[in-house]
């Protein structure tokens, strides 16, 4: 146990030394930045499948899975739930395309850490992980080139569950995640002004903000899982209410000076925007309601495939810090498939047919609309689950191609290609006594 822990921490530790910057889409500029957590690798692996739940992977989605009954795997010591602990991390690289032009952009960053405990018929589960990222570095060039307006920004928001499952009867188990939101969000303007000339004046202005936010929510999860004669049925729900976080804002005007050759900028003077007169200084920020439902098909230790619809009451979203005439937020869908394949879990002969083989598809339409456009995602995703160690623990690979947003508009498409790395470890922390 005490190994694994270490590898744990060390990947953990790895990939916190790379997570810069959680994203680099020109899309983080909007609302509170780019939804982050879309599940495991394992989840991602199968489109953005939240349904399939085991006793050997954490699904991260559906608090129902802390405690739900193990159909597939031989139990330990009359025990058939091992303690659950997983950590990941992603590296995703961008294409980005306009109209007019074009542009490469990378970001490495921290997923998810979690731990999920069995206990009888309960089962908890603690997790940290990013939920939204902000990431962008954009330029506002009239037709004739000159650089109007430069805008950055940085942060998101992060979230800490408590999750706790009940198995209520065969197959059935019910759950709920009781999560605290928090983080800060960071950004600035800069206007640039320039003399008769077409001269760039020596000093220019720029507005920074900074949000930092707080707020609970919770997560309510329903699993079902049964066998018909030797193939396996898998069913779930998950439901969010809507709810509010807190934000506390700062304004700073400033008088800056920069560098055109290395961008660099020096301030000369800055003054605290007066954001309380405004009734600005203390806001509340809605989160939207959520849901989904899928139905998934399998042979148990050899193949799954199943469907996910998931439904978020988007068009309620408002940042009254941020409003802006030409963003406007709609309901937002996603409709996922995918499965998995293992050739032969027990083999002792070959390495190759113990791998799980994933792949799925998923459809999103985010929610955010920007100049009459909807912004739309696609993606197609591939994974592979590597034994390792004992007790069926596994390295989880993926891959995943796609797009996001459109060149209509004067906006930007994103093609991207992610690639995501976990470590999905189980143990015996408590056994029972065979002799007293």
């Amino acid at each position: 146990m005490i190994k694994k822990l270490v590898l744990v921490f060390i990947t953990f530790i790895t990939l916190q030394s790379y997570a810069q910057q959680g994203t680099a889409s020109p899309y983080s500029f909007y609302g509170i930045g780019s939804l982050k957590f879309k599940g495991t690798v394992e989840s991602r692996s199968m489109g953005g499948l939240s349904i399939y739940m085991d006793s050997i992977h954490i699904n991260l989605r559906n608090p129902a899975s802390n405690a739900t009954e193990n159909l597939d795997l031989v139990p330990f010591d009359g025990e058939s739930r091992p303690v659950k602990y997983t950590v990941g991390g992603s590296q995703s690289s961008l294409n980005l395309k306009s109209s007019s032009s074009s542009d490469k952009a990378t970001s490495t960053t921290f997923d998810y850490l979690a731990l999920s405990i069995p206990m009888g018929k309960f089962g908890m589960g603690l997790s940290l992980l990013p939920q939204t990222a902000v990431g962008y570095k954009l330029e506002n060039i009239d037709s004739e080139g000159v650089l109007i307006n430069r805008f950055r920004g940085e942060g998101g928001l992060n979230k800490v569950n408590l999750s706790l499952g009940y198995y209520i009867a065969k197959g059935l188990s019910i759950g709920v995640d009781a999560s605290y939101n928090f983080g800060n969000i960071q950004n600035s303007v800069i206007e640039y002004l320039y003399d008769t000339d077409g001269i760039p004046l020596q000093n220019q202005s720029r507005e920074s903000n900074r949000s930092d936010l707080s707020g609970l929510n919770l997560n309510f999860g329903l699993a079902y899982k049964t066998k018909i004669n030797n193939y396996e049925f898998v069913s779930g729900f998950t439901f969010t209410p809507e709810s509010n976080l807190t934000s506390n804002n700062q304004r700073t005007i400033s008088t800056i000076v920069t560098n055109n050759s290395t961008g660099s900028e020096f301030e000369v003077y800055s003054y605290e925007s007066d954001l309380d007169a405004q009734g600005l200084e203390k806001t509340e920020l809605t989160l939207p309601s959520k849901l989904s439902f899928g139905v998934g098909f399998g042979k148990p230790r050899v193949w799954f495939v199943g469907a996910e619809y998931t439904a978020q009451n988007t068009s309620k979203f408002f940042n009254p810090l941020y409003s802006s005439l030409t963003t406007k937020y709609e309901n937002a869908s996603n409709i996922s498939f995918g499965g998995f394949y293992i050739p032969q879990y027990n083999s002792f002969s070959t390495y190759l047919k113990r791998v799980v083989y994933r792949a799925g598809l998923h459809y999103e339409k985010t929610g955010l609309n920007i100049n009459n456009e909807s912004i739309n995602e696609f993606g197609i995703s591939f994974g592979l689950g590597l034994p390792v160690g004992s007790f069926f623990s596994n390295a989880n690979l993926g891959f995943e191609i796609g797009k996001r947003g459109t060149t209509n508009s004067n906006l930007i498409q994103e093609n991207f290609v992610n690639f995501q790395l976990s470590l999905s470890l189980n143990d015996r922390w408590f056994r029972k006594r065979k002799y007293d």
